[in-house]
């Protein structure tokens, strides 16, 4: 029986570095050299790590993940079709966290308690599941899922998956953790490999040692104007060197976090003295023991430190002494630039220089040591007489951290200067986020310390431009509450702001052990599960249909995109949050942020039963209801963002059967295959050109679909002339299993009769 306590028993630990010890031999032999971390962690983790393929970038691997967590809003889902798998309880252990559902708008205990009334359905179901089937239950308050996860569970060498796409945090505690959708999370808990191409490997060699103004956050800023957004797909980006040793552990899941927004499949560090004092900071002494003692087990092979350059597809060097703080955006991640060009460049190009808004926090920078270092600027401001002049909001990771960073006086400090104080959990950062300054009714900036930027994340509002910094910075421009400024070099009041300073870890220890967890019950006989047919929150699934075996012929085009076709626009957050467990419901939201290029204005475009332009999602149920399958288009990197699994559901549920784009984020791709869509790659990306409102599209020889073999199509335009082309795709024996089933919990079901 598999069980889950509030953090990892050391037992698991022990029995994992023994295999790691069996594993690691083999993979030097079979690859016939030194191995990087990154390779020792996959290698224990393989099913068959004597047999496995190992051509990285072609290789489709099974792996076996040490554990599963899920946040609130996309554990709905995932669950849910845990539920038709037809099995007892969890193989492997598993979580629940609750972070997503809390709107942000008065402050922590008002908006907590709020969001205990206003989804209470949700955690009710959320607690009833979790402890039917074996998983442990975090409640609300307790934590943003990545900060409680780093906390309680990570620990280096492990393995993890999550369905949620900053899972790679914990890589900042040396763990492979990998952001999927909840049909794998499924896959997992039934006991099943996780399976997924091996990832090509991209070394960052991090010299020197940061100082002043730079954090952490300006690693992966930097990284991300290097690599852009799609850089990083299909790729583990493994962090080394003295630069990476001089990084704190939370510092160093900063940098991982953010590895999402350049596609990457995780990042990682390997462990070093910092993770062994994060580990006995946090109550782990035992692990940490082990960790010391297994520490050469833990990182890179001499070698590869040496001369790293054979063991990577690609190398990145950064010097953090000459690193400049950074700021990027608006809009997307890898728009950046050092904080001395904000200024002009925002005067130039005409966005807002004024800050309608700053914020601190957000799974990505909400460490003891990132409120530290901000508290740091507060405490030198409020000595001053100084108070902010944009709006600050500042968000606690965990409820651990929370506590301490009241207990040193920290919060105090920053309050001090006019800042206030939201719930431990994402809200804004998600788009939770109820914003009623007269600001947001215009075009304005905003500058966070969290991860996303695109349109409409923060607060729903295209007019808002978002910028990302380290928390310190955000902090120094809440200060003067515009642009124009540097704080490397401009006085405020007649001084220049000191240095940041903050320690890595409280010396006085956390104040309190983490609160929040609820175990299953032993005896889980007397639980029910039940779902209100009336519902307007929660819907259980029904099976999706089987392949029929035919060609996909006349296929309508529901919409084109042009530019970014993020999550986000795919299938909004925000407000939509609420009906993340009724697809049905949640539908309705379908590619309402998309820039259609048949469309006058972003979600909307054109139906041909009613000839007339509508919303996207009112097209596709109208063409559902007219039983007309219909395909959609995408550009660059469809799919960049959150794992959110809906994003793939919705299409599939109103009747789509291929998504054909010119390139896939990765875990939008597997996520339409999961749920048995087609989604295919244009051999030539100018047949995208050539597709117009009016055509039809053909998928044809499905009966011969075969891995690494193209896919023939033929548009059908309003002329009468027709285009053949090619697709390709990326689709394995196991995918193609999927297609024909119709999804990949359809095979599950089967299996479990």
């Amino acid at each position: 029986m598999t069980t889950v306590d509030a953090s990892t028993p050391a037992t698991s630990v022990k029995k994992l570095y023994e295999r790691l010890q069996e594993t690691t031999p083999i993979g030097r032999k079979r690859l016939g050299r030194p191995l990087t971390f990154a390779e020792k962690v996959l290698f224990a983790h393989f099913l068959q790590p004597e047999t496995t393929e190992l051509e990285r970038g072609i290789s489709y691997v099974e792996l076996m993940p040490d554990r599963v967590a899920m946040q609130d809003a996309t554990a709905q889902m995932a669950l849910l079709q845990f539920m038709t798998a037809g099995l007892p309880q969890v193989a492997v252990p598993a979580t629940v966290h609750c972070d997503h559902l809390i709107q942000a708008q008065y402050g922590a205990s008002t908006d907590l308690e709020a969001a205990q009334v206003t989804n209470k359905e949700v955690y009710d179901f959320l607690r009833s599941v979790s402890a039917k089937y074996g998983l442990g239950f975090w409640e609300p308050g307790s934590g943003i899922i990545h900060q409680v996860v780093l906390e309680q569970y990570a620990f280096p060498g492990a393995m993890m998956i999550g369905t949620d796409s900053h899972t790679p945090n914990a890589g900042g505690l040396s763990m492979v953790a990998i952001g999927v959708g909840g049909a794998d999370a499924v896959d997992v808990m039934v006991g099943m490999p996780f399976n997924v191409r091996l990832p090509k490997l991209i070394g960052v060699h991090l010299k020197g040692a940061p100082s002043g103004w730079t954090a952490a956050k300006d690693v992966i800023l930097r990284v991300a104007e290097i690599l852009t957004v799609k850089g990083g797909t299909g790729a583990i980006l493994e962090y080394f060197g003295e630069g990476a040793r001089a990084l704190s552990t939370t510092g160093k899941a900063t940098i991982c976090n953010m590895g999402a927004e350049i596609g990457a499949t995780c990042s990682l560090f390997p462990a070093d003295e910092n993770s062994v004092a994060y580990l006995r900071a946090t109550g782990r002494d035992a692990i940490a023991d082990l960790v010391a003692e297994h520490l050469d087990d833990l990182t890179d092979d001499p070698e590869v430190e040496q001369n790293p350059h054979p063991y990577f597809d690609q190398l990145i060097e950064i010097d953090l002494g000459t690193l400049e703080p950074q700021i990027v955006g608006p809009g997307t991640p890898d728009l950046g630039r050092g904080v001395s060009e904000i200024g002009a460049e925002a005067t130039e190009k005409g966005w807002p220089t004024q800050l309608a808004y700053t914020l601190v926090g957000s799974c990505t920078n909400s460490s003891y040591e990132d409120i530290a270092r901000a508290a740091s600027i507060a405490r030198w401001a409020n000595e001053r007489g100084l108070k902010v002049k944009s709006p600050l909001l500042v968000t606690p990771g965990s409820e651990r951290v929370r506590a301490t960073v009241e207990r040193d006086g920290l919060l105090d400090d920053l309050r001090a200067i006019g800042a206030t104080e939201l719930a431990n959990a994402c809200g804004p950062c998600i788009g939770q986020w109820k914003r009623t300054d007269p600001a947001a009714e215009g075009v304005n900036s905003i500058l966070t310390s969290y991860n996303r930027n695109f349109p409409k994340r923060n607060d729903g509002s295209a007019n808002t431009l978002a910028f990302i910094a380290s928390p310190e910075v955000v902090v120094a421009y809440a200060l003067v509450g515009n642009f124009n400024f540097n704080p490397l070099t401009d006085a405020i009041a007649g001084e220049l702001i000191p240095q940041p300073s903050g320690e890595k870890l409280p010396s006085q220890g956390f104040a309190s052990e983490q609160s929040g967890f609820r175990a299953p019950p032993t005896d889980n006989s007397h639980v029910t599960v039940q779902v209100d047919p009336s519902s307007e929150r929660l819907q259980l699934l029904e099976p999706f249909s089987p392949w029929d075996g035919n060609d996909l012929l006349g296929l309508a085009v529901l919409m084109k995109a042009v530019g970014k076709c993020t999550t986000d626009h795919i299938s909004a957050a925000g407000p939509w949050l609420r009906y993340r467990g009724h697809l049905d419901n949640i539908s309705n939201n379908l590619f309402l942020g998309v820039n259609n290029a048949f469309g006058s204005t972003a979600g909307k475009g054109w139906c041909r039963v009613h000839q007339a332009e509508e919303s996207l999602p009112e097209i596709a149920r109208h063409y559902k209801a007219a039983a007309i399958a219909w395909v959609a288009i995408g550009d660059e990197n469809y799919g960049e963002g959150s794992s959110r699994e809906h994003a793939a559901m919705e299409p599939r549920f109103l009747g789509a059967k291929a998504i054909i784009a010119r390139s896939f984020a990765r875990i939008a791709e597997t996520n339409l295959k999961k749920q048995g869509l087609l989604p295919l790659t244009f051999a030539d990306p100018g047949t995208y050109d050539l597709i117009e409102r009016d055509d039809t599209i053909d998928i044809v020889d499905l009966a011969s679909l075969a891995p690494d073999q193209p896919v023939h199509g033929r548009i059908h335009h309003a002329n009468g002339a027709e285009t053949e082309f090619e697709m390709t795709h990326t689709l394995s024996p196991t995918h193609i299993e999927w297609f024909r089933a119709g999804s990949a919990l359809n095979i599950i079901r089967e299996r479990a009769r």
